[in-house]
């Protein structure tokens, strides 16, 4: 004897939970994307400082990438910026943490970047 099987809409909880985990997927991404954006623009200034320093100093590299900062509101302070020049090369390393707000939760996202070249 064959048993069938007939389908009447029921088990939309599956379809429900799926919608709530997208949603929180979402909202997670709508809080850390920008974060993450403006600290590769930042990367890149670390970057493109490092190049240069060959004309510029340790004050003005400290300068440029603390403006970068203020203009995309990272909480990096002077403090955070770690210049080293040794043996014709430089060392940039910038650490922060940027507190990402969540209903009832603080993420503390640890950044760090890195920049080491020669000096021209």
């Amino acid at each position: 004897m064959r048993l069938i099987r007939r389908e009447r809409g029921e088990g939309q909880l599956g379809c429900i939970v799926g919608l709530i985990i997208l949603a929180l997927a979402i909202f997670v991404a709508w809080k850390m994307i920008p974060v993450k954006v403006k600290a590769a623009e930042l990367r890149q200034v670390v970057e493109d400082e490092a190049k240069s320093a060959g004309t510029h100093n340790d004050d003005r590299i400290r300068a440029a990438i603390l403006a970068k900062a203020k203009d995309d509101k990272l909480p990096v302070s002077d403090d955070d910026i770690k210049v080293v020049r040794e043996h014709s090369e430089i060392d940039i390393d910038v650490n922060y943490i940027v507190p990402i707000e969540f209903p009832g939760y603080t993420y503390k996202w640890h950044l760090e970047h890195h920049a080491h070249n020669p000096i021209f």
